[in-house]
């Protein structure tokens, strides 16, 4: 209880005094269901959505979403474009080196190889496709594998589908909806790995108050209880959840 009060009173403090801006651009892809999409509407929704909005409102502060393509979201974020990436991006040193993190609000999730059911795969020979600027990409290369890399998840999965790759490497988040969608045609075709260190919020390195800020939600909706339900919520029931 006492580290709550603390959190909250912390949040209080620089929500009110630390921002010299009451709107904040979150920045995010619009491709990465649950994580974030375009739903019918047109309008940005998902699990980042809904926890985004929720973060800005505790806060005080005004969201205002923006789309970019993942593979300039980081320089675009740099370039002040918009001030957080909020989209499904896994906190890793190499990233670190050029912006900065909260703290995680998805615990790491593991990375799942899927190609046509009926088929196992080994990855370090067969053709893997995988997101540009991902550490699913990252990992392929290091392995020494036979890396394809495409500007959108979806395209990932077309790849395999017409037989340019034998399997796509994402979040298993992403993909076990896809498997399950796919009526027998997708399966999974080799062990997961373990990647990354959870989903965090990316902001500019010199924007410390409002890392401090967010880092300050993160926390009170962790110990309040209401990150968890909405992690489920998207998810599924068996969805990595914080302890």
């Amino acid at each position: 209880m006492n580290r709550l009060l603390t959190a909250t009173a912390a949040l209080a403090v620089l929500a009110g005094s630390a921002l010299a801006q009451d709107t904040i651009r979150m920045g995010t892809e619009g491709a990465y269901p649950p994580y974030n999409f375009i739903n019918d509407a047109g309008e940005i929704d998902g699990f980042e959505r809904e926890l985004g909005d929720e973060m800005c409102a505790r806060a005080g502060l005004t969201c205002e979403w923006v789309t970019n393509d993942w593979d300039s979201i980081i320089p675009n974020l740099v370039s002040g474009n918009y001030d957080t990436i909020i989209a499904g991006m896994s906190i890793t040193d190499e990233r670190d080196e050029v912006i900065d993190f909260t703290q995680a609000y998805m615990p790491p999730d593991p990375s799942t190889y899927v190609g046509l059911a009926g088929t196992e795969i080994d990855p370090t020979t067969a053709v893997i496709a995988a997101q540009t600027g991902t550490i699913q990409a990252a990992h392929i290369a290091a392995i020494g594998g036979a890396l394809m890399e495409f500007p959108t998840p979806d395209d990932t999965i077309a790849a395999v589908r017409n037989g340019e790759a034998d399997a796509v490497l994402a979040d298993s988040d992403y993909l076990a909806p896809i498997v399950e969608a796919s009526g027998g045609e997708l399966d999974y075709v080799a062990p997961d790995v373990m990647l990354g260190g959870g989903i965090g919020m990316g902001v500019r390195e010199s924007d410390t108050e409002l890392k401090a800020t967010f880092d300050a939600v993160i926390t009170e909706m962790k110990e309040d209880g209401t990150l968890n339900p909405m992690i489920v919520k998207w998810f599924g029931e068996d969805a990595q959840v914080w302890e």
